[in-house]
């Protein structure tokens, strides 16, 4: 299977466009706000890469005078994005243009058939149920930014929780199956958290933990960085490998529009 190079940029910029499309921070609304749509993930340790097949974005608006129910179409170019090339922080924009003038209430992403994900080098397709193809995302005021008659939107394709395992066959063969959680969010109303944690050769995996929310991150040359967290306190778990002990940092405080870094983080055997 071909790696996209472009295409999942592409897709992070569309989900830029929607924030900007979204309503203002006051009851006012925007005429024909610019949009702009970011992609991020929330990664998963388990794979090397999550390839997703995205066929369509529409935004539905609040105005009963529009065709379709309200539901807006996005430009934006269908196909297969590896969605890990976008952890740690990392955005794209996918998408950019011009709505009407309306309040976005409900985001829709249309996913395709041509899921797969790779481990270890060996491809496995992520199968998808019809009904888990079209994920609605309901949006309020505190999921996007409005800053300069422009609207900001991130969505979140958490492929940690979106892939399980099917059970449907038999034997070792069951595979994979697709059940998408895509969180919509923007950063006046959320926090992040980062850091640094070594040595590499512990293979951490990062979870920031509040109540029964887990948001993951898998360093990259040792650093990290969580986004898109509601404001709380934390407890922040780094599960090491080969032989290296867990840490686990307790009371860590997200603020709405800051970064919260933690101190540099030492592992030991």
């Amino acid at each position: 299977m071909k790696t996209p190079s472009n295409n999942l940029l592409a897709l992070f910029s569309l989900v830029a466009i929607i924030f900007i499309a979204c309503q203002k921070e006051s009851s006012e609304n925007i005429s024909n706000p610019p949009v702009r749509i970011y992609l991020t993930d929330h990664a998963t340790p388990i794979f090397d890469s999550v390839f997703i097949d995205i066929q369509k974005l529409e935004v539905k608006l609040e105005d009963d005078t529009l065709s379709n129910g309200g539901w807006v179409n996005m430009s934006i170019r269908p196909g297969v994005y590896n969605i890990l090339r976008f952890r740690n922080g990392l955005d794209t924009l996918f998408a950019a243009g011009n709505l009407p003038n309306s309040q976005i209430r409900k985001v829709r992403m249309t996913l395709g058939t041509q899921n797969s994900v790779m481990r270890n080098g060996q491809s496995s397709p992520l199968k998808i149920k019809d009904k888990e193809r079209e994920v609605v995302i309901n949006l309020t005021s505190a999921n996007f930014d409005v800053s300069n008659g422009q609207v900001w939107l991130w969505l979140d394709f958490d492929a940690g929780n979106s892939i399980q395992v099917d059970n449907s066959g038999s034997g070792n063969n069951n595979g994979f199956e697709l059940k998408p959680h895509i969180k919509a969010f923007g950063k006046t109303n959320t926090g992040r958290i980062e850091g640094k944690v070594f040595p590499l050769a512990a293979n951490p995996i990062v979870k920031a933990v509040i109540g029964a929310d887990t948001a993951t991150a898998i360093p990259s040359n040792g650093e990290f960085k969580i986004i898109g967290l509601n404001p709380g306190t934390y407890t922040v778990i780094i599960d090491a490998q080969n032989g290296y002990a867990d840490t686990t940092i307790t009371n860590v405080r997200v603020v709405n529009r800051e970064d919260t870094k933690l101190p540099m983080i030492t592992l030991h055997q």
